[in-house]
């Protein structure tokens, strides 16, 4: 089913929670996320590519080595936030997108427009972040 948005639209409490308007709202936020997702991405993979040609002097190797693994690691926090994405998009068209895969209540709009790839509401958020605390605790010690 194909829905037209109008370009000011915004998603409401006022309205029926994920209706077509609203789902489509999402499915296009998130695809243009991916896009320029994407595009970063593969901007650092060339920009990597371009460095490691380069010869560089004993004192620069270093700071280039420093400077490739965080170019790395910002990759693939693009890359698995990718994955995030096409799972939530996978989500709206299975018809489970806005709801939490724990509790099956609403995420609520307001969640989902500051993290449209959240899979669970505030509340199973928050539990979940109090179950892993004493766990990274544990690591300090």
């Amino acid at each position: 089913m194909k829905v037209d948005l109008p370009e000011d639209y915004r998603p409401s409490e006022n309205e029926p929670y994920m209706n077509p308007k609203q789902l489509e709202y999402f499915r296009q936020k998130l695809l243009f996320w991916r896009e320029q997702l994407v595009r970063e991405a593969i901007k650092i993979s060339d920009l990597l590519k371009e460095k490691s040609l380069r010869e560089a002097d004993v004192v620069d190797q270093g700071a280039l080595e420093a400077d490739k693994a965080l170019k790395l690691r910002i990759r693939n926090r693009y890359i698995k936030l990718i994955y995030k994405i096409n799972d939530a998009l996978g989500r709206i068209k299975d018809g489970t997108y806005g709801y939490c895969e724990e509790t099956g209540k609403e995420i609520g709009i307001e969640r989902l427009e500051a993290r449209p790839v959240a899979t669970l509401s505030l509340e199973a958020q928050e539990r979940h972040e109090q179950m892993e605390r004493p766990k990274r605790a544990g690591h300090r010690e």
